[in-house]
């Protein structure tokens, strides 16, 4: 059963009489072609731990759940869905962003509750035996100062988490304002999970395979290739250059149709949409389009919290704090990620005409960490395996 909210909620999953985490991993080494990896085997071999505690029929003892990091294209995911498709419990596999969205929706259902996170956590945990969250990346305040609270009650209400991260624990929200109250969220990770680094030396997202150009440098003075694009994808059907209703908001198009998308960078990406907007944008379009991105690089600014701020007449002691030392571009920036991150996960082919080269978008910013597994995601869309659902 959904917790509440059937609109949001992701299917629960039950045995698919998948091989375990150990044997789905050796039978791709002998299969499949994988080549050996010291550090996924040992991933495989804490994720075989946690799906063997779970099997055992002991299901509501403490167990520990797998917090798997690392850099980009390691394997992460690959090992996580693994996991995923060989549990018998009740599990559910979600993006980071699709979970955090469902929180703040239940909280503000949960309005006038008493312990809302205790009571969230317990409806969860009611639905769910295993969370699976893929790409666990806090830079928003207000889900920092959720999480802070929300794993410990996931936990004690015995809830296993298994997650990805390019970030090890302590790394988590790491410059973010408040970051105090993001702090017990860390403390309960490393009691409650075994953290795993899976840092093999190869980016395997890069192994070579059939191409399907979709990243095209602009030429000055020409039509834009997205135009020709466009007409093949769309196969004839009707479209329109209307804007249309995204959330609350009026998004300008270039042209849409039914299953196919063109925006302009400044008006997806340089608005004030959020990662819930390109959920949305996914759940209705099978293909983006997106024009115009200028380079995205800039020097950092400088940010400061003054010492004092004034409350009316009153002044509220502050005391001197730093602000990120985002770029011009940062913002719009931060929506790309977004963008990108969800269409990778959904598994939604992105074209992309810009200014520049993919690998000189972004070089230098508050967001270079960010942008790595962007960039990443970016180059394996210009293979064909990338739309193989």
């Amino acid at each position: 059963m959904c917790v509440k909210m059937p609109a949001l909620c992701q299917p629960v999953t039950f045995a698919m009489n998948a091989a375990s985490p150990l044997d789905a991993y050796q039978q791709a080494i002998d299969q499949q072609g994988f080549a050996p990896d010291a550090a996924q085997l040992n991933a495989a071999q804490r994720l075989q731990e946690c799906f063997l505690a779970l099997h055992e029929g002991k299901h509501r003892l403490p167990i520990k759940g797998v917090y798997l990091w690392g850099p980009v294209g390691r394997g992460k995911t690959w090992l996580m869905d693994r996991f995923y498709e060989s549990l018998s419990v009740p599990a559910r596999r979600q993006h980071f962003h699709h979970f955090m969205r469902w929180v703040h929706m239940r909280l503000f259902q949960l309005t006038g509750t008493a312990n809302p996170l205790q009571a969230l956590a317990r409806e969860l945990s009611k639905d769910v035996r295993v969370l699976c969250f893929d790409e666990l990346f806090v830079n928003d305040i207000g889900d920092a100062i959720i999480l802070g609270s929300l794993l410990q009650v996931m936990f004690q209400e015995g809830v296993v988490l298994v997650c990805t991260s390019n970030q090890p624990p302590e790394q988590l929200y790491a410059n973010g304002h408040n970051r105090e109250r993001f702090a017990p969220a860390i403390v309960a990770i490393n009691r409650c999970m075994a953290v795993v680094a899976v840092d093999g030396g190869e980016d395997h997202r890069l192994h070579p395979g059939q191409l399907h150009q979709r990243y095209w440098v602009s030429q000055s003075g020409s039509a834009s290739v997205l135009d020709g694009v466009f007409e093949q994808l769309n196969a004839g059907q009707p479209s329109s250059s209307e804007a249309i209703v995204v959330g609350h908001r009026s998004l300008n198009v270039v042209r849409h149709s039914d299953k196919v998308l063109w925006c302009r960078y400044a008006d997806l990406c340089e608005q004030p949409l959020a990662a819930m907007d390109f959920i949305d944008l996914c759940d209705r379009f099978s293909t983006i389009l997106l024009s115009e991105v200028p380079p995205l690089s800039a020097k950092q600014r400088e940010g400061k919290i003054a010492r004092g701020t004034e409350d009316a007449v009153e002044q509220v002691t502050a005391g001197d704090r730093e602000l990120p030392q985002l770029s011009v571009h940062d913002d719009g920036v931060r929506r790309f990620i977004a963008l990108v991150d969800e269409c990778y996960d959904r598994r939604v082919p992105l074209y992309v005409e810009a200014g520049v080269s993919l690998e000189a978008l972004y070089t230098e910013g508050y967001l270079a960490f960010a942008f790595r597994r962007t960039l990443s995601r970016l180059q394996e869309m210009q293979l064909e395996r990338f739309a193989v659902r």
